[in-house]
């Protein structure tokens, strides 16, 4: 066997995109957020927390704010379905001026559930929005799987890595054994071999299994329906996402979204297929031909 070399903590090589942040602001607050978005993040003004909320259902944005100025009681019900349907996409309350309404619609934001107030009145204000934006990345959950699968694959091969980066970063989805061997450049069958010949798990079992924690994490989110994250998922139809939940883990959709949240359902995967494994796969090179390598069968 190959020996296993040195290598440093592997980072993804997916380029980050700035966040998106949706927003219901005053004219002059729609400038300054302008401003304080330059390099940061990416603005989409709206004009009702309805057009908000039809963001969030298209995952579209990454965090929300809402003028105090702007907010409407009347909109008390919508805002407070959003916040609750959607924790996974934090909502902020944007402070720039006190008002009468001022302390009333403070307190109506809290009660909706928006637990953070950025009170911009002084230019700290604006770079504590900026720094808040900047490190909130809630959306961002490849990279916070990544995150976890870095500490237990640290010192890897580089392909063996890129298989992991590509299960949760890929986009269009990875779905299958094939995709895969496309963007590891290596035949199918070949890729499948060298997972059996190394006595691990089969790809296609890590790519299914992957692919639940992606929809674990979405299906946190009870405004989005089964239907909608099967779409997201590239599945080709919401009773083929149901038949994969039943195949992978003997339950239905219902139940998995009660069972498992996203960071369960990595416990899940790095359980079954990543700890039991790590002697094999801190040698594996799943898109590298390694001569006189010997299987553990042989």
């Amino acid at each position: 066997m190959l020996e296993n070399e040195t290598r440093p903590v592997h980072t993804t090589a997916v380029p980050a995109r700035p966040p998106v942040i949706a927003t219901v602001l005053t004219p002059l607050e729609r400038v300054r957020v302008d401003v304080a978005a330059e390099g940061v993040f990416e603005v989409i003004h709206r004009g009702s927390v309805e057009e908000l909320n039809d963001d969030v259902r298209l995952e579209q944005v990454d965090a929300v704010i809402v003028s105090v100025a702007r907010y409407d009681t009347g909109s008390t019900a919508r805002m407070a379905a959003m916040v609750r349907e959607f924790p996974t996409i934090p909502t902020f309350a944007l402070l720039t001026d006190v008002q009468r309404s001022t302390p009333h619609s403070v307190l109506e934001l809290g009660r909706v559930g928006v637990r953070t107030l950025i009170d911009a009145r002084s230019p700290s204000g604006w770079s504590a929005l900026r720094e808040l934006l900047s490190h909130e990345r809630p959306t961002d959950v490849q990279r916070q799987m990544l995150g976890a699968l870095n500490i237990d694959l640290t010192g890897v091969a580089p392909d063996c890595w890129k298989f992991f980066e590509l299960l949760f970063t890929h986009k269009p989805y990875i779905v299958n054994v094939r995709q895969m061997g496309r963007y590891l450049n290596v035949l199918p069958g070949t890729l499948m071999s060298r997972f059996y010949r190394a006595n691990l798990p089969s790809p296609k079992r890590y790519i299914d299994v992957g692919r639940l924690v992606r929809a674990a994490r979405l299906l946190e989110n009870a405004g989005l329906s089964v239907t909608s994250v099967a779409r997201k998922l590239d599945y080709s139809s919401p009773q083929a996402f149901s038949r994969h939940v039943r195949c992978v883990l003997g339950m239905s959709p219902v139940r998995f979204r009660e069972a498992y949240d996203g960071g369960m359902m990595l416990c899940k995967f790095r359980e079954e297929l990543i700890l039991p494994h790590l002697p094999t796969l801190r040698t594996f090179r799943p898109a590298t031909a390694q001569p006189g390598w010997i299987s553990k069968s042989a």
